[in-house]
């Protein structure tokens, strides 16, 4: 597998070609604070960020910081979440993810990757969200998207671990690029070449410059 997998050249071209197809990509997540995102983030695995932004200006109105997350009830937290998916066990994990920040950290949200993921229901890919988004910090998140395309495009292997792509993606971009490619993949893995995308990848691509 490793013989049939891009060139460092050709996959960035593939990279680069995404970035000007979708040049001006940004999140789509509803959030105001860097607390209210790393919420979101936490309510979109396995759902779309369209359902998230449908829960959220009640949820960010009820809960404004993590104290008020953290001394509601499973049930208040539940009601407000309901219509996501997986939503009985996210409203545990935003209650003691809340508790968390507001007892050890004074409410804040860490800059940090490696405390970021010892919080309930924080995995890296979470991490490197609330880091890209809220603070700036460059950092890939590898969500289903990037995953797809990375794979599809035969620049990482087929079984490559989210890590593992994180990591190649990483060695071949600059450091400042990190942030607007993967915003870029996830736009181009949701608007053009879909799960349901058939034929050749390069089709759906911009021709080079």
């Amino acid at each position: 597998m490793d013989k049939e997998l891009l060139a460092d050249k050709d996959a960035l071209d593939v990279l680069n070609r995404i970035n000007q197809l979708y040049a001006g990509a940004q999140s789509e997540l509803l959030w105001d604070t860097v607390f209210h995102l790393l919420c979101a983030v936490m309510m979109s695995a396995q759902t779309t960020d369209k359902m998230v932004n449908r829960v959220m200006p009640k949820f960010m109105e009820d809960f404004p910081t993590p104290k008020e997350l953290a001394d509601a009830s499973i049930k208040q937290i539940e009601d407000d979440i309901a219509i996501i998916g997986l939503y009985h066990s996210k409203a545990k994990h935003l209650k003691e993810t809340a508790k968390i920040l507001n007892d050890e950290y004074q409410g804040e949200v860490p800059k940090d990757k490696k405390l970021l993921m010892t919080l309930p229901g924080v995995g890296e890919k979470t991490a490197n969200v609330v880091l890209a988004e809220g603070f700036g910090i460059p950092a890939i998140a590898v969500d289903t998207h990037v995953s797809r395309i990375s794979k599809k495009f035969r620049i990482v292997p087929e079984k490559a671990t989210p890590h593992e792509i994180e990591k190649r993606l990483e060695a071949l971009l600059p450091k400042d690029e990190w942030i607007h490619t993967h915003h870029a993949m996830i736009h181009f893995g949701r608007y053009t070449m879909t799960a349901r995308a058939k034929g050749d990848p390069y089709s759906y691509l911009p021709p080079k410059k």
